[in-house]
């Protein structure tokens, strides 16, 4: 992994070569982080590493956050979130802002088989409470490292056996963890609150869907208000245990096990059917091994190691209903190991998940599935932060990817008047080329354009030299909460072309971009390019911009602020830019002021 080796680099300052400011290395942000974190990158087994400057700030000189401004400031502390789940245990160390937006600084992952058990969930085993032990062990480690509060919950497997409370004390004894076991429909609210956070559905009314190891958390949401909520025990784990115990799939043991499915969901059914809901979405291990699956089947699935993810992947019931019919299909743990997608470690427990995911599908009607990286965990997060301080409670969710936006520019210190007011003019011009007639991009896909309007010099974080290289890799590499994976690698692409090079097929980062997508990058990265020139002085000059139709091209009529200096600059500058635009309009571009 790249960032490994950032550790080893030198901080230094370099200076911009167009305002002459200092700049600080992104390495200098490295540096702070892997300091904090450099023992969890080598013990974890699933790690997510996010630069942040806020890394600096809070901080004592061996690198562990002051203990007071971690109580009074939250944007500068971390806090560790735990979900004792019935089949993994999952750990976060993440800070979160005044406005509650969390940065993630390092994820942990282990399959303890909490549940795992012949008493239908009744005890934990001796085996299983040192399995999950260990992992607590390790995550308290990771959670000192980082000085970070901690807190642990409980779900299905905590709040049904019999012998929980000696699990409880062994793990508060042993790593000085308390995990709170919390009811059925906590969870779901705190699932939805975690869903929320990944996806902008904060004004939809959108049905949740988390299967888990022992349970099935249902819920209907609207602006951050639970208008239903269930939990179901219905998990991987318990129909395993129940319908599933021989080696080899039988189609009686399907058969009885969906039966049972929709005995246990009846009211389920009818009560989200009366509620109803505009939006379906899922989260959790089994929903996300689904969806790979299902990817997989169209080969595109998601590269992992290139820092890929299933985050707001969206499916049709076809392709689902497909995903779960292959895996209906292999009779055995190791031929549904076989399957392109399939997490390995789910293949022995991933039909009950299934069965309980296509009846949630048939059931409800459901025609699309989105998919959510969040959930149990960050839901945790954002409701620990909201009880420790005075954060807005939703607001920053309205605008899910606006904030996000804003976030990462304000980590890597960007230019922010500059980059507002490039946005301002790209989407003007956005405008004024649809009311010429000159393409069809809907809103969502102006959105992209403004999102790298505002992210394209977040290269100069790192260096002024090949600065728009430099934000094609942060923008890659940083988590844009609301986008899909395929909508982050076109905003780093436009934002790598704001200048230079124009888009070639050798390159590689140009390459990662579906064919079909090709001519909306170039398009965008060619009013981005003209944008930039507009404002190169960084005075916001030009106020304005119209377009008109000429008998040899296109005018670009520019209204000026009041001011004693004239914009020869900014015209000189994007007069040098209009080349990847005219291309794809297939007309000369000139400039003129408004009379």
């Amino acid at each position: 992994m790249a960032l490994l080796c950032c550790k080893a680099m030198p901080s230094e300052r370099i200076e911009n070569k167009l305002t002459g400011r200092p700049i600080n290395r992104i390495v200098t942000a490295f540096d702070s982080l892997f300091h904090n974190f450099t023992t969890c990158l080598y013990t974890t087994s699933t790690t997510n590493v996010v630069m942040s400057k806020n890394l600096r700030n809070g901080v004592l000189p061996n690198g562990t956050p002051d203990s007071e401004s971690l109580s009074k400031t939250p944007q500068n502390g971390f806090v560790t979130a735990i979900d004792v789940g019935t089949n993994s245990f999952h750990a976060v160390v993440a800070s979160v802002n005044a406005k509650g937006v969390f940065t993630i600084f390092s994820r942990d992952k282990e399959n303890v088989r909490l549940g795992e058990s012949t008493s239908d969930m009744k005890y934990i085993s001796p085996e299983a409470m040192e399995r999950g032990i260990t992992a607590m062990k390790r995550f308290a480690r990771m959670s000192a490292q980082a000085n970070a509060p901690v807190r642990a919950i409980g779900t299905s497997a905590m709040r049904e056996a019999l012998n929980r409370d000696d699990f409880v004390r062994k793990v508060q004894e042993e790593t000085g963890i308390a995990i709170e076991v919390v009811s059925g429909n906590e969870e779901a609210r705190l699932i939805y609150l975690g869903v929320l956070q990944a996806l902008p559905i904060l004004d939809t009314k959108a049905l949740v869907i988390d299967i888990g190891g022992g349970s099935t958390e249902t819920i209907v949401g609207l602006r951050g208000e639970m208008l239903y909520g269930h939990s179901a025990k219905l998990g991987a784990i318990r129909l395993t245990q129940r319908f599933f115990n021989e080696e080899r799939l039988s189609t009686k043991a399907i058969k009885d096990c969906r039966d049972f499915i929709r005995g246990e969901w009846a009211l389920v059914f009818r009560s989200i059917q009366v509620c109803g809901f505009d939006k379906a979405v899922a989260s959790s291990g089994t929903a996300q091994t689904l969806a790979a699956i299902a990817l997989a089947q169209k080969n595109r699935l998601p590269d992992e190691e290139d820092g890929e993810s299933l985050n707001g992947v969206t499916l049709s019931q076809s392709e689902m209903l497909s995903a779960i019919e292959s895996v209906l299909q292999a009779k055995t743990s190791k031929k549904r190991m076989e399957i392109p997608g399939m997490d390995a470690k789910r293949a022995d427990i991933i039909v009950g998940g299934a069965l309980i995911l296509e009846q949630a599908i048939t059931r409800l009607g459901i025609r699309e599935l989105t998919i959510s990286d969040y959930a149990l965990r960050e839901g945790i997060l954002l409701d620990y932060y909201q009880k420790q301080f005075d954060i807005e409670r939703y607001h920053h969710l309205s605008q899910l990817r606006y904030a996000s936006v804003k976030n990462l520019c304000d980590t890597c210190q960007i230019d922010q008047r500059h980059a507002e007011h490039v946005r301002n003019l790209s989407v003007q011009i956005f405008d004024e080329l649809k009311a010429q007639g000159l393409h069809s991009y809907s809103e969502t896909d102006r959105e992209l354009l403004e999102a790298a309007a505002l992210l394209h010099d977040v290269g100069y974080h790192i260096s002024s030299d090949q600065h728009h290289k430099h934000s094609y890799y942060i923008i890659r590499n940083s988590p844009l909460l609301g986008f899909t994976n395929d909508e982050e690698e076109l905003i780093a692409n436009i934002a790598r072309y704001h200048r230079k090079s124009h888009p070639k097929p050798k390159h590689e980062n140009f390459q990662r971009v579906p064919s079909a997508k090709r001519a909306l990058v170039c398009f965008f990265a060619g009013i981005l390019r003209i944008a930039e020139g507009l404002d190169r002085r960084r005075q916001a000059i030009i106020r304005h911009v119209t377009i008109q139709k000429t008998a040899s091209g296109l005018m670009f009529e520019l209204e000026c602020r009041q001011c004693e200096d004239l914009p020869d600059i900014e015209i000189w500058s994007a007069e040098r830019r209009t080349a990847l635009l005219s291309e794809q309009i297939v007309k000369p571009i000139t400039f003129a002021m408004k009379k």
